[in-house]
């Protein structure tokens, strides 16, 4: 206890400024949602469309703009449409901050008809300074549930936000799901749900719960949260980073601007 008390006295602080402006998030380096260009997205290729894996890319309908439909909220951050775009539409990037509080906002849209970061209409100011959330896995693979455990480790520490981990629903504000929502975890989902007090929130953390991922449709899997229960907020990511978790948790409590829509992130 002595050595470890006499190391934290000579290293300093190891938590991150960040939110605040010029913390650091811990991302650097890492890789985001594939960056869309639409002006070089070629009429009649389909290379990136056969490798996707989770119908992310699509063909777009007749009247659209661009012959692409790029949706974020299926998009699973494997980069095999970046490897194999013949014409650079589709770039890497570091773009990961992607929690939307409309599933819309994670399509591409050629026509934005309102600017990026609107606060979400309801208004939550009992829980902006303190929220206690509920994890439920609904059939993740742990991916997500990694990057949840970074939270609580000293660089991001997020009791320090005032946002706590509880293991009774009972006590919870917040829903927090991981996993495509298989069929043997559609009754505890609700349950869990129904046996938090109001106002009670849920978020649908990495692509599965978006969107059920790689797994949607299967048979024993669904298609994401909300084919069960209403969702304030979407982060997809496979699996979101913590920086990203906790951008995502302070849209939803209305302390940080939303930076995505139309499928675009405002930088």
């Amino acid at each position: 206890m002595v050595m470890w008390s006499w190391l934290g006295l000579r290293r300093g602080k190891a938590t991150t400024g960040w939110p605040r402006p010029g913390g650091d998030d811990g991302q650097a380096g890492g890789l985001g949602m594939p960056r869309f260009g639409p002006q070089l997205c070629r009429a009649g290729c389909r290379e990136c469309i056969e490798v996707c894996p989770t119908a992310a890319l699509s063909p777009a309908p007749p009247e659209s703009e661009t012959p692409l439909r790029v949706d974020y909220g299926r998009c699973v951050v494997c980069q095999l449409c970046v490897e194999v775009c013949p014409t650079g539409a589709l770039t890497p990037s570091g773009d990961w901050a992607f929690g939307v509080s409309r599933r819309e906002d994670l399509l591409w849209d050629e026509a934005i008809g309102a600017s990026a970061g609107q606060a979400l209409g309801r208004r939550l100011a009992a829980l902006r300074r303190s929220l206690h959330i509920r994890h439920l896995d609904a059939g993740s693979c742990n991916g997500c549930e990694s990057e949840l455990q970074a939270l609580n480790n000293p660089f991001y520490n997020l009791h320090r936000l005032g946002i706590f981990f509880t293991a009774s629903p009972r006590f919870a504000d917040l829903l927090l799901v991981t996993g495509p929502v298989t069929a043997p975890m559609r009754e505890p989902l609700r349950s869990t749900y129904e046996a938090m007090p109001d106002p009670r929130l849920v978020m649908a953390c990495g692509t599965c719960a978006v969107s059920g991922g790689v797994a949607a449709g299967g048979y024993n899997s669904g298609c994401g949260v909300d084919q069960w229960l209403p969702v304030d907020l979407y982060l997809p990511g496979c699996p979101p980073n913590p920086a990203a978790l906790i951008e995502g948790l302070l849209v939803l409590l209305e302390r940080m601007p939303q930076r995505v829509r139309g499928g675009r992130l405002e930088r």
